[in-house]
């Protein structure tokens, strides 16, 4: 400690005997340096909860950790400070410095958000990163949320979704038909169009509303949280349908306050950046590790774990089309943020025809 005030104290002796200029900027920075933050963060997912709700809690342990106490996140589930779907108002307006949920909540606020969570058939986890990252992905979304007064930063990807839990089997697009589904963002809008009716309720109601039959159908992740939310017990939805067409690489977002962003050194503030990355990555790696044992539960529990129709899927994919063509011609920024992630997801999708698609067919060819 003796140590850690020397030269401030050293800077106040001099400033006494008539420094001047540089020193005094030296000391501010240094007193800046020695300034301690504590932050509160608010998230749309029940406090702890596996992937989703651990991933801000891991943020926070690490930011304490870099900084050596400096900074300090406290975390706050979903109803504990906030409603989840005001996480975003709550931190744009600095009552909460921090947030963490998803960008396709907000689509009311920004037409454009919708592109940084995922869009049907669009990008994977993989793919969403690299645009995210090196696509200029990252920017464009800095555009979008800054008239709110937020810093967004990648938090977490689950990887492909499922289709989700449904009341009734899906053998054709007819069985959509008046189906009242949670799916939020482009894909809810696409359920529309086929039929159906779609509403968004926060994870911590889905099961109540899917076994009281307020809804015959609801997405919500993969095995392993749909496991932990218990909706294998739900005897009206016994159909668990694949893939997750209509979020591929699903990413979480942390949005900061910008003027509480501003007000850290930059030393702190690359340690939010490099936390934010590490966070991104460990839950995309965690989802990849638990996924297939909670599927193999699920099977061992009696859900019937089906495909989507090959003909359902091309009249989704036909509808996405559709539907995202539309927001793009309805919103300048929109249009923007779509023709980069299009083209970007041309781009690799060309190389991974002979890297990705041709190594997982040559992993499956028979050997003996």
């Amino acid at each position: 400690m003796r140590g850690r005030w020397l030269v401030p104290a050293l800077m106040l002796a001099l400033a006494a005997c008539g420094g001047e200029g540089p020193q005094r900027t030296e000391q501010g920075a240094a007193v800046q340096a020695e300034k301690s933050f504590r932050w509160k963060l608010v998230t749309t997912w029940p406090k702890n909860y596996p992937g989703l709700g651990t991933a801000p809690e891991k943020f926070a342990e690490l930011i304490a950790r870099m900084s050596n106490g400096r900074l300090t996140v406290k975390v706050y589930g979903a109803g504990q400070l906030v409603p989840a779907m005001e996480v975003f108002d709550t931190v744009s307006s600095g009552t909460a410095e921090m947030g963490h949920g998803a960008a396709y909540y907000w689509k009311g606020k920004a037409p454009a958000a919708v592109f940084f969570t995922s869009v049907p058939f669009g990008l994977n986890a993989q793919e969403m990163n690299a645009w995210l990252h090196y696509g200029g992905g990252l920017a464009l979304w800095r555009e979008v949320y800054a008239p709110f007064n937020l810093v967004p930063f990648a938090g977490g990807n689950s990887g492909v979704q499922m289709a989700g839990w449904f009341n009734r089997e899906i053998n054709s697009l007819a069985d959509l038909q008046g189906l009242k589904m949670r799916i939020p963002g482009l894909g809810g809008e696409v359920i529309r169009r086929a039929g159906g009716e779609a509403v968004t309720i926060p994870g911590g109601e889905l099961y109540t509303a899917l076994q009281t039959g307020v809804i015959d159908a609801t997405e919500w992740v993969a095995p392993y949280n749909d496991l932990a939310f218990g909706f294998h017990q739900i005897e009206k939805a016994r159909y668990y349908y694949y893939p997750g067409w209509h979020e591929p690489g699903s990413t979480l977002e942390l949005i900061v306050n910008q003027d509480a962003w501003q007000s850290l050194p930059d030393d702190l503030q690359a340690m939010v950046e490099a936390a934010a990355r590490a966070v991104n990555q460990d839950m995309l790696d965690e989802y990849t590790a638990r996924n297939h044992a909670a599927y193999v539960e699920l099977e061992r529990n009696g859900v019937q774990i089906r495909p989507l129709p090959d003909d359902v899927l091309v009249e989704l994919h036909r509808l996405s089309d559709q539907v995202l063509g539309e927001l793009a011609a309805s919103d300048p920024l929109a249009r923007r943020v779509y023709e980069s992630q299009r083209a970007f997801q041309e781009q690799v999708s060309a190389y991974h025809r002979i890297s990705e698609e041709a190594y997982f067919r040559a992993r499956r060819l028979p050997t003996d």
